[in-house]
C-alpha cells in the first residue's frame, strides 16, 4: 500500500508542522548510550510534496538535531524491501528513524532492527486505544504510533437520495444496489484493492473479520483462518467478481486507482481509506459534494475495517536515539497532529481531534472515522507477516479469479499459513 493511506492506506507521508515546539518528557535514547545530533528519518515517497519544505521548520529551530529524510518508492512493498535490506546492515545502516507500516512492528521488533522504547515517555492514553496495540510486540512497546486508519465504504449520495435509499448496512444491501442501482446510472458496482499487493491483504482480512473470523492467533504463532467465517467472507469477494458488480478493472486497483475510478465518476461504492474522501471531494473533482462514508459492511451489519497507518520507531543502531526520541514525540504532539489531519489529511492518533467541534466542521466524516478506528483490528500479527502477506495475497487473488474455490482457497490458506508459523 501507498503511505498516503491512507496504507495505508497502511503507510503514510509524515506532515511536521513549522513551529520548534517540541514535546517534552521524551527521552527514550537516555540510558542507551544516546545523545544528540542529527538524524535521518526514512518514509515512503511523499506524495503531497510538502514534507522537506514542513521538515525545514524543525531544522531552524534545532539545528544541532538536522533531519535528513530519505523518500522510498511510494509502494509499501518496495519501501519494506529497501528498509529491510539497509536494516540488516546493523551499525552500517544509513537510517536513525523508520516511518513504518503498522504491520511491520513485529517483524522489525522480532527481527532487532528497532529498539524498545519506555511507555512512560509517550502521550499513550491521549491515543486511540486500538492504536497503541500495533505499536508492541511481546507486551513491549517497539514504536510510537503516528498515523492511523480504518477503511470506509465511500458511496455517491446523489445517486442513493435519487433512489430513496440509505447507504447499506449489510453485505446482502450492498450487493443488491451494486448489481441494481448502478447500472441505471452508469456505474460500476463496487471496488476495493484487489491487485496482488498489501492492499488485498487488507481487503481479505476486513471480508473475514467481518464475518466473525480471524487468520492467525497468538502473535502469529496459530493459524486461525480455517473457519466458515473466513468462507463466507472470501466468498462475497469472489461471488461479486463472478457476478459483475465488482468489475474485473479492480483486480488492477491500488489505493489510488480505485480513488481516481470513483472520483471520476465511475462507481456507486468504493472501500478506500479517508483520504480518499478528501481528494475526491475537493473542487475539481466530478463527485466533489456528491460523495458520502459510512462504516464498512458486515454480513448482518457494520462490518470491521483493518488498522492501517504507521508508526514512527528507532533503529536498534541510531547514531543519535535520544534526538530520535524527541523527533518522535514531536511528531506525536498535539500541535504537529493537527496539522496531520488539516494540511495532510490524513487521520492523527490523538483522540481529542476527532471531536474538537472545528475539525468535525472540516471534515465532516471524523466522528465516522473513530467509530471504524475503536471497532477496528490490526492485520495478523506475526514476525513473518511479509510472508503472511505475500500467501494471503496470492491464495485470495486465485479465489478472487476464479481459480480456486474460497472453500479450496482457505485450505490452502491454512496449510501454507501453518508452514511459516512452524519457521
Amino acid at each position: 500500500m501507498r503511505w498516503i493511506r491512507a496504507a495505508g492506506r497502511g503507510l503514510l507521508v509524515l506532515a511536521v508542522i513549522t513551529t520548534g515546539c517540541v514535546a517534552s518528557g521524551a527521552r527514550a535514547g537516555e540510558g542507551s548510550g544516546g545523545g544528540r545530533g542529527p538524524l535521518t528519518l526514512a518514509t515512503a515517497g511523499d506524495l503531497t510534496g510538502y514534507l522537506g519544505s514542513l521538515l525545514q521548520g524543525w531544522n531552524r529551530t534545532h539545528p544541532a538535531e538536522r533531519v535528513t529524510l530519505v523518500e522510498l518508492p511510494d509502494s509499501a512493498d518496495e519501501t519494506h524491501a529497501q528498509m529491510t535490506t539497509d536494516l540488516r546492515g546493523g551499525d552500517r545502516s544509513r537510517f536513525d528513524v523508520l516511518n513504518i507500516d503498522v504491520n511491520w512492528t513485529s517483524e522489525f521488533a522480532a527481527a532487532g532492527w528497532i529498539r524498545p522504547l519506555p511507555r512512560d515517555r509517550f502521550p499513550l492514553k491521549t491515543f486511540l486505544p486500538p492504536v497503541v496495540d500495533t505499536a508492541t510486540y511481546d507486551g513491549q512497546l517497539y514504536a510510537v504510533p503516528y498515523v492511523t486508519n480504518a477503511g470506509l465504504l465511500l458511496y455517491r449520495k446523489d445517486v442513493l437520495a435519487e433512489e430513496g435509499v440509505p447507504p447499506p448496512r449489510t453485505w446482502a444491501e450492498l450487493e443488491h444496489d451494486a448489481r441494481t442501482i448502478a447500472p441505471r446510472y452508469g456505474l460500476d458496482g463496487y471496488a476495493g484493492q484487489f491487485l496482488p499487493y498489501e492492499g488485498l491483504t487488507v481487503n481479505a482480512a476486513e471480508a473475514v473479520y467481518s464475518a466473525g473470523g480471524t487468520i492467525l492467533g497468538d502473535e502469529g504463532a496459530r493459524v486461525t483462518v480455517n473457519s466458515a467465517a473466513a468462507r463466507e467472507g472470501i466468498g462475497f469477494l469472489a461471488r461479486g467478481f463472478r457476478e459483475g458488480w465488482i468489475p474485473k478493472a479492480a483486480l488492477t486497483y491500488k489505493e489510488e486507482e480505485s480513488k481516481q475510478a470513483f472520483q471520476d465518476g465511475r462507481l456507486l461504492f468504493l472501500r478506500n481509506w479517508p483520504y480518499a474522501v478528501a481528494v475526491a471531494s475537493a473542487q475539481g473533482s466530478r463527485v466533489a459534494g456528491k460523495i458520502g462514508a459510512v462504516p464498512l459492511p458486515g454480513p448482518d451489519g457494520p462490518g470491521t475495517s483493518v488498522l492501517g497507518g504507521s508508526n514512527l520507531a528507532v533503529n536498534t543502531h541510531a547514531r543519535h536515539p535520544d534526538s530520535a526520541a524527541r523527533l518522535i514525540a514531536y511528531l506525536t504532539s498535539e500541535p504537529v497532529q493537527r496539522q496531520v489531519l488539516t494540511r495532510g489529511s490524513l487521520p492523527p492518533v490523538r483522540a481529542a481531534l476527532y471531536e474538537d467541534p472545528a475539525l468535525v466542521r472540516r471534515f465532516p466524516y471524523l466522528p465516522t472515522l473513530r467509530a471504524a478506528v475503536l471497532s477496528a483490528a490490526p492485520r495478523p500479527k506475526s514476525p513473518h507477516y511479509d510472508q503472511v502477506s505475500l500467501v494471503v495475497q496470492a491464495v485470495v487473488h486465485d479465489a478472487l479469479t476464479g481459480r480456486q474455490t474460497p472453500e479450496q482457497a482457505v485450505l490452502r490458506l491454512a496449510r501454507e499459513l501453518d508452514a511459516i508459523a512452524r519457521r
